[in-house]
């Protein structure tokens, strides 16, 4: 029998910092996959699965974002009224013309749990176009200091 008790993290355990992410220039999907990354909490020691763990990110000039080969017009992104021919298709050329921050969103959704949890962590990612943002009080952090870019 072990002498040392299993570690379990508790919601007053959870420290939340911010991150600025700094999206010109970056690919849409290596981007989507640190930013999730942070969100979940897989960066901190004291993860755990059933818990929100994760930071707040910040990310800035989502309008530059890059995307590689002919993606621009061939992916789509498909949305239904739930009425009878209500399918509505949207190439990301055209959805980053109206909404930049759309694409960046959809794509950091699909890698969080599909369930209250990725919910909740979705709400703690903020997105802004241009290199301005309301959250300078929160002192955020680049995302080159987890990730040594």
């Amino acid at each position: 029998m072990s002498l040392h008790k299993t570690y379990a993290t508790t919601p007053t355990d959870i420290k939340r910092e911010w991150w600025i992410v700094d999206a010109e220039g970056q690919t849409l999907g290596r981007i989507a996959t640190q930013i999730a990354h942070i969100l979940r909490g897989k960066h901190k020691p004291y993860f755990t699965p059933h818990l929100d763990t994760g930071d707040f990110v910040i990310v800035i000039n989502v309008e530059k974002i890059a995307v590689t080969g002919n993606r621009l017009e061939d992916k789509v992104y498909y949305r239904h009224s739930g009425y009878i021919s209500g399918l509505r298709a949207v190439t990301l050329g055209d959805q980053l013309k109206r909404f930049p921050d759309r694409p960046i969103k959809e794509a950091v959704k699909g890698m969080l749990p599909k369930n209250t949890l990725g919910r909740n962590m979705i709400k703690k990612l903020k997105l802004y176009r241009g290199g301005s943002h309301p959250h300078a009080a929160q002192q955020p952090r680049p995302i080159s200091e987890l990730f040594g870019e």
